[in-house]
């Protein structure tokens, strides 16, 4: 649409489209969510992925920067390449060019050096359900060291609305083997229709306790005076076969991954 043929833009990508009708933008291809589309309200706010320093969010959450400057964020990681920087004399931006694969050690470098000026960045796409969080989950790979499903794990729980593209999580895959070698195995993607894409060797807790370990006493803790479990000097004398881990049968809907918010 041309711009004189409405009055105002798009009050969350700032062109000019009928965005109350949910047509696509032209430029930057948003689209306004229908109630019936949207997940769990998401706030005004950035999310916090660390602590007065890593915030990840929308293009919505960018365009607000009264909420930006509450938050004390002054630098904005913009990743996708349509998308325009708002506020350039307020905050300082940095934009990709590439909008099919991500450059991660070009946005490392960007948020690192924020991290090292003791400044608050915020990183962003249009949704911020694929392309920041991925460029976050990198973060936390290579300056935390941790392995891919504790970083996913780390930024899923911090900002729930997050939904990778199996593309992206190809090559958040292909990152960690970067990162820690060949010689470890890189994580497998689990794609499902109903959980969307999420990572094996998970680190969230067990969606159910195992049964406590039932203990057999030993006879040798009867001779020496002491309680059923310990014998003399108080060391344990449990014999392997009284041990039982996971004594409780088996529910095989415990192990199912939890579900992931659509886009």
């Amino acid at each position: 649409m041309r711009k004189r043929e409405r009055e105002n833009p798009c009050f969350v990508c700032g062109h000019y489209h009928k965005f109350e009708d949910g047509e696509v933008c032209g430029i930057c291809g948003h689209r306004l969510q229908e109630a019936a589309e949207k997940g769990p309200q998401q706030s005004a706010f950035s999310s916090e992925i660390l602590p007065q320093f890593l915030y990840l969010g929308s293009y919505d959450n960018a365009s607000r920067a009264e909420l930006l400057k509450a938050q004390n964020i002054s630098r904005i990681l913009n990743t996708v390449p349509t998308c325009q920087n708002l506020y350039k004399n307020s905050f300082t931006y940095h934009s990709l060019k590439e909008d099919k694969s991500l450059p991660f050690t070009e946005c490392l470098e960007f948020i690192e050096q924020a991290r090292a000026d003791k400044a608050r960045v915020l990183v962003h796409c249009m949704s911020g359900q694929s392309r920041s969080p991925a460029v976050v989950i990198a973060y936390l790979m290579k300056y935390k060291q941790w392995r891919l499903p504790q970083a996913y794990q780390w930024v899923k729980d911090r900002r729930p609305s997050i939904n990778l593209t199996e593309a992206v999580a190809q090559q958040l895959q292909h990152f960690e083997s970067e990162i820690f070698g060949n010689s470890v195995p890189s994580t497998p993607i689990i794609n499902t229709a109903a959980c969307g894409v999420t990572f094996g060797f998970g680190y969230s807790a067990p969606a159910v306790e195992a049964a406590v370990p039932t203990f057999t006493p030993h006879p040798m803790a009867h001779s020496a005076g002491q309680g059923a479990l310990f014998g003399s000097g108080g060391v344990a004398m449990i014999p392997a076969s009284g041990f039982v881990f996971g004594a409780a049968k088996h529910d095989p809907r415990a192990a199912m991954d939890h579900s992931m918010d659509s886009a």
